[in-house]
């Protein structure tokens, strides 16, 4: 579906002078200097597959999405989406795609939202049997119906996202952007875009690129995801590999009947107590927690309930931004 070869794009800035008449001379002569916001980067992307493109803020995502889209042409390597080259075939290749971006909307502000629907049926030239079909399963699946008739400028900001989903998947797009696509939504709402995309994707096939610092949109849509830092690829592989080699620390919480003194285990060591509970973080590859809760049952202190803490994915994604990866880019 999506091929990258050793993509690169590189921009050239002007270097700013300093001094009086700095900026006469600046009309005669400018220097520049090239910065790589892509250096170097392949994956591949099969159909059907949804995966996160994730990075800080000036990693190189947008840019990233910006050639896949064919809005921008690659300094070096090359981009293939299902026999395309975006840039070089824009029309064929905005054909099948459908972008969504959590801050801006695709449609007309100052018109009901199915005016908007009705605009791209015909700017896709989609059949009206199946702009129906699509309109009938995104309003039962999305809600629609409870603002379609509605100006987009009167929806809240979950009514929009909805709509705008709807618009972008109207033309069956075989590849679907999403650029923070649950920015400033409430959980509820979250949780039923996520459920649309999930059953979309499986309804279809279609392969989706999500780009979010939601952590949780990660966990809930993405088994697979595609890191990147300073323009380079560090990880490309499972969430459950990261977890593996990031998380080894596990948590035992244990809360006692009564107030307990510290107790001291040989696998475990004691990071917090909170009234009658006691947390003991231990590594999940040099023991279990059956042994943990094991040694804390034989001191004879009476334990009333027991819970394990995993270790948080945001954390273990921020530790790589800030250090690196250290195993294979490739899992």
């Amino acid at each position: 579906m999506i091929t990258a070869h050793y993509l690169t794009k590189t921009f050239e800035t002007r270097v700013p002078k300093e001094g009086r008449f700095a900026a006469f001379r600046s009309l005669f002569h400018s220097e520049y200097k090239e910065k790589r916001a892509v250096d170097d980067v392949s994956f591949q992307i099969d159909e059907g597959e949804i995966v996160g493109y994730i990075g800080p803020n000036g990693a190189g995502k947008s840019t990233t999405i910006k050639m896949l889209s064919g809005i921008l042409v690659p300094t070096e390597g090359e981009v293939v989406i299902n026999g395309l080259v975006p840039h070089k075939q824009r029309k064929q290749h905005a054909l099948q795609i459908g972008v969504v971006f959590g801050q801006k909307t695709s449609l007309w502000w100052d018109v009901p939202v199915i005016e908007s629907f009705k605009l791209l049926r015909d700017m896709y030239k989609v059949p009206e049997d199946r702009y129906q079909r699509n309109i009938e399963l995104f309003s039962d699946i999305l809600g629609l119906q409870e603002f379609i008739d509605k100006p987009v400028r009167q929806l809240s900001l979950g009514q929009r996202m909805r709509a705008d989903l709807a618009a972008a998947l109207l033309h069956e797009p075989k590849l679907l952007f999403l650029d923070e696509p649950t920015i400033g939504l409430d959980v509820v709402t979250k949780e039923n875009l996520q459920q649309f995309i999930k059953e979309i994707n499986s309804l279809h096939k279609v392969t989706v690129l999500v780009t979010t610092h939601d952590m949780h949109d990660l966990e809930k849509l993405c088994s697979r995801v595609i890191i990147i830092n300073d323009g380079r690829l560090v990880y490309d592989g499972s969430l459950e590999n990261i977890r593996h080699q990031y998380g080894r620390e596990r948590i035992l919480v244990a809360e006692f009947e009564r107030d307990v003194p510290d107790v001291e285990l040989p696998w475990a060591r004691l990071v917090y107590r909170e009234k009658r509970k006691q947390g003991y973080a231990f590594d999940r590859f040099e023991t279990t927690a059956a042994d943990v809760l094991a040694a804390l049952s034989a001191t004879g202190y009476p334990i009333i309930d027991i819970s394990i803490d995993e270790p948080d994915i945001e954390d273990i994604i921020r530790h790589i931004y800030r250090g690196g990866y250290h195993g294979e880019v490739s899992a």
